[in-house]
């Protein structure tokens, strides 16, 4: 057989058929994934040699040198010691000539261009067809953003409401939007999409509600919401009256429980005061006739002592010389004994003195300031004994 007629080599060249047999195809030249989820970089090679290849994977980082992560000598799969060992591999058998590779639980610091080389012992290829070049780009979502307001939302000032998230790849895009009381969306330059950003001027009273901030990229969102509250005056000046506002209560609390506690105080000194006073323009009470008198044991010792005193001024001979005793009558006066035989008898009149009758007189006169033996009785008296007096004086 002949060589091809030119012709038939034309022919090939248009259809696009390479002359080379040794070829590595990519299934494309970027790749994103997600952090934390796998990536795969597709690649096969083509060649009619039933010899095993020798394959190569490399990582060229920006500002770093390629390194070697993977690799596939005789039939021998060897992982390079780098921070991907525990999450790189082939997909597939090598022997199928698909030598894709897959990287597990992506990381950001993961991204970068992925070179991939095949070699065969006894086929040969053109120059730079059997290198494959793959960019692994691994998104980052954006982090919860923070919001926060800037500024005093009194009526007719300006506030500022900020929106930033620590980390996101590519760099989000923020989104600024009232939910309540009606939604609002808004647009530049009020807000400023990169900078998250969003200027509220002459608010008023209209303007208070919920305000949410998105942030999002390729590989997701997240957002953050604060509330606006506009008021008619600042809010120092409000803080401020609610701090006098609550003094005040305070110190009429304070005042009216001393008020109650002195009242208190106050009436129970005046209670005490009350039940030990003696009050001077008290009226003393009356002392009734019948107290007036004087006792009957009052009476009878004043009559003795006075019965005792006449007879102590008569002379010792007149007494009588019996020891019978003398009867103290309850008035408190002395009898004395009674008449002797051939004496006078105590009823009879004295004789008449020069023709004028002379008047009798009581040998025992009863003592002036007693009070008859009928009254006596009628108030309760008793007669008491007395011993008699001898000669001498001496009671016996």
């Amino acid at each position: 057989m002949g060589a091809l007629p030119r012709s038939a080599l034309a022919l090939a060249a248009l259809l696009g058929v390479s002359s080379a047999v040794l070829e590595v195809h990519v299934g494309t030249g970027s790749v994103f994934s997600v952090e934390g989820q796998q990536a795969v970089l597709p690649a096969w090679y083509t060649s009619h040699s039933q010899r095993k290849p020798y394959v190569t994977w490399l990582l060229d980082k920006e500002h770093a040198d390629p390194f070697q992560i993977l690799t596939y000598l005789d039939g021998v799969v060897k992982v390079a010691e780098t921070e991907l060992k525990p999450r790189v591999g082939f997909l597939y058998p090598v022997l199928s000539h698909n030598i894709s590779v897959f990287i597990n639980a992506t990381r950001e610091r993961d991204s970068g261009q992925y070179m991939c080389t095949v070699n065969v012992v006894d086929e040969a290829s053109s120059m730079g067809k059997n290198i494959g070049v793959i960019n692994l780009t691994v998104l980052v979502p954006p982090a919860p953003p923070s919001c926060q307001l800037h500024g005093d939302p009194t009526v007719g000032a300006n506030v500022t409401l900020s929106c930033s998230s620590r980390k996101g790849k590519p760099s989000p895009v923020y989104q600024w939007q009232r939910t309540a009381p009606t939604l609002q969306v808004f647009f530049p330059p009020a807000q400023d999409w990169h900078r998250g950003t969003l200027k509220l001027t002459n608010l008023s009273l209209d303007m208070s509600g919920l305000y949410v901030c998105v942030a999002e990229n390729r590989a997701g969102s997240a957002e953050c919401s604060i509330v606006l509250e506009v008021h008619s005056t600042s809010t120092k000046a409000v803080i401020a009256g609610a701090v006098l506002g609550s003094l005040g209560a305070l110190a009429t609390v304070v005042f009216f429980t001393r008020r109650v506690v002195g009242y208190r105080r106050k009436k129970r000194d005046g209670q005490e005061e009350a039940a030990n006073e003696i009050k001077e323009d008290a009226v003393a009470p009356k002392t009734p006739s019948w107290a007036r008198r004087p006792a009957p044991d009052t009476l009878s010792k004043a009559s003795t002592l006075s019965s005792i005193a006449g007879r102590r001024d008569r002379p010792y001979g007149a007494a009588p010389p019996s020891d019978t005793a003398s009867i103290l009558t309850a008035t408190g006066s002395y009898r004395g004994p009674p008449a002797r035989a051939g004496g006078r008898p105590p009823g009879l009149s004295p004789p008449a003195l020069n023709g004028a009758p002379q008047r009798h007189q009581d040998p025992n006169p009863v003592p002036s300031g007693s009070l008859p033996t009928s009254s006596l009785t009628r108030v309760g008296a008793v007669p008491v004994m007395v011993p008699a007096q001898s000669r001498a004086g001496s009671l016996v």
